[in-house]
């Protein structure tokens, strides 16, 4: 191995959506330098700077790591696609750039889970923080934050329609799906400032990189974290086939994602000893939790027939799709300029439920989100999913070779009660879809299809169309000092070691109601007061809404 004597204060590896916040907030005082290792390159492509084009960098082996799941044992034992960032930006690079904090009641479980001082009121001060929203902020939102927000024009009929035909079915209208109520049919919120995606590279990695204490390498592998005893000291990373260590004066901080942050702890040592043991690996740390409680959100789509006139169908073509890129290149304007997911819903399942279980993205067109399959006739779709899924899965090493990926298995639908919730989201998905808003437009049922009405064709359809939301988290949990499977303690450190943290989606103690992205950067930035030993953020006391009668009623 060729030793070097470079050090830094902070290592980072990861540059993601939690990553790259970290190496804004930890540089900005000028008083701490800080590397960041990332195994991918350049986002400068149009592929992954235009919105609309978003099926295509998350399909791209240039700008993913090509993980999939082993055969899942509920799905007709389907391997799916679990893309995920290799590219600066991480995984907000690559993903649908819809901005879902996730339920107010979602972080009060958390702290319940034993994330202390993670509850609702100590993560929006967070939240808003981060963001710099396109109308202005208020007690809920950011106004002067890195990460600009914005909505779509609903410029499209059917997008209103989507809105309208929530509220014909019985269900709130929002104003705000990320500030006082969630519940309820509005507005979707983008990560798009200007007509370009705005990740978490644009956001926060290049202002950070034009400050001298901070150093950026892509295209690297980082095969292992070292230790001296029980302190993390550095790590080592490949560059070609040139194995290169760098040491850490105050801490290294993992940052690479719910699969790879896992996959590193292992490789180094830490992790459950009789999986570690049994491939070869010295074990440093017991630490039984490191790659468990794998969570991730499903969908479906239900796609509806419709006019022509008024869906995407007809931008799908090479010519269409050559004038819209020329069109955003010259402007960034157009279609290019939108992921198109413009209105969406929240709602819950059945009485009982406290606060919305189901989310709906809408979207103008039907077609695959990989973009590989248009459907035949013209359409329109909603990405139906449930929330809080009972089943729980894990990533383990397969291999002590960093080069070779994990085993992944989410074991999806494995707990009867998510084919309860996953059958209750269809029946509701076709009421809605049924309202008088869509009736201009309207034809017949592609998908699911009408015929699909008893539970066991239901369950049929769903064993062969449920995909990944793309949402995976949870197998680095955060949790209190006597939970055995907590991996980091509510600081984001590694229990049992020193110098060593965990900053991504993967300390999630369970998933949040929607998209992951945003609570991912809250992440960042609420890690990096704790990592600089800064008191937090002063409690925010906005007030959150939980429907009336709950209880007894659905909606």
């Amino acid at each position: 191995m060729t030793e070097t004597a470079e050090q830094f204060d902070y290592i980072i590896v990861g540059a993601g959506s939690a990553g790259c916040v970290l190496a804004n907030r930890l540089s900005e005082d000028g008083k701490n330098s800080v590397l960041v290792l990332e195994a991918g390159g350049s986002d400068r492509s149009i592929y992954v700077q235009m919105p609309s084009a978003l099926s295509i960098p998350m399909n791209m082996p240039k700008f993913v790591w090509g993980y999939e799941s082993e055969p899942e044992p509920h799905l007709n034992n389907r391997r799916l696609h679990v893309p995920r960032g290799r590219v600066i930006g991480g995984s907000s690079s690559i993903n649908g750039m819809v901005y879902v904090r996730g339920n107010a009641l979602d972080f009060d479980h958390w702290e319940e889970e034993g994330a202390k001082g993670w509850s609702y009121a100590r993560v929006l001060p967070y939240f808003r923080r981060a963001e710099s929203r396109e109308e202005g902020g208020d007690e809920y939102r950011g106004g002067n934050g890195p990460l600009h927000t914005s909505y779509g024009s609903l410029a499209n009929p059917l997008a209103r329609a989507f809105i309208e035909a929530g509220v014909q079915a019985g269900y709130p209208l929002t104003d705000d799906i990320n500030g006082f109520q969630q519940e309820g049919f509005g507005r979707m919120d983008r990560t798009i400032h200007k007509g370009v995606r705005w990740s978490a590279a644009n956001a926060y990695l290049k202002p950070a990189l034009k400050r001298p204490n901070v150093e950026l390498r892509s295209r690297v592998l980082v095969t292992r974290i070292l230790f001296k005893g029980k302190k993390a000291v550095g790590v080592t990373y490949l560059r070609g086939k040139q194995e290169i260590s760098v040491k850490a004066r105050r801490e290294v901080i993992v940052a690479s994602g719910p699969i790879s942050s896992p996959h590193l702890l292992m490789l180094s040592g830490v992790g459950p000893a009789a999986q570690l043991r049994a491939l070869g690996v010295p074990v440093v740390h017991d630490l039984p939790g490191v790659g468990e409680n794998l969570q991730d959100h499903m969908e479906f789509y239900f796609q509806v027939a419709c006019d022509p006139s008024v869906t995407l169908h007809g931008a799908m073509n090479i010519v269409s799709k050559g004038m819209i890129g020329a069109r955003w290149l010259a402007s960034g304007k157009g279609l290019g300029g939108t992921n198109h997911f413009e209105s969406c819903g929240f709602i819950r399942s059945a009485a009982g439920v406290q606060f919305p279980d189901i989310q709906y993205h809408f979207l103008p067109a039907a077609v695959s989100y990989d973009g590989q399959s248009l459907s035949k006739d013209a359409g329109f779709q909603a990405h139906a999913g449930t929330m809080r899924s009972k089943s729980r899965g894990y990533v383990r090493l397969k291999s002590s070779d960093p080069r070779v990926h994990p085993t992944i298995l989410f074991n999806y639908m494995s707990h009867p009660d998510d084919w309860t919730e996953m059958r209750a989201a269809v029946r509701l998905t076709r009421e809605i879809l049924g309202q008088k808003a869509f009736s201009p437009w309207r034809a017949h049922e592609m998908q699911p299809g009408e015929a699909v009405q008893s539970d066991e064709q239901i369950d049929e359809f769903l064993r062969e169309k449920l995909e990944s939301a793309y949402h995976p988290c949870g197998t680095c949990r955060m949790g209190a000092a006597d939970d055995p499977m907590a991996v980091v303690d509510p600081l984001t450190r590694v229990r049992g070691l020193q110098n060593l943290r965990v900053v991504d989606s993967s300390i999630m103690p369970s998933v949040t109601t929607g998209n992951l992205n945003a609570p991912s950067i809250m992440i960042g930035e609420k890690a990096s007061d704790h990592i600089l030993g800064r008191d937090p953020l002063p409690a925010s006391n906005a007030p959150v809404y939980v429907a009336e009668g709950w209880e007894m009623r659905q909606r």
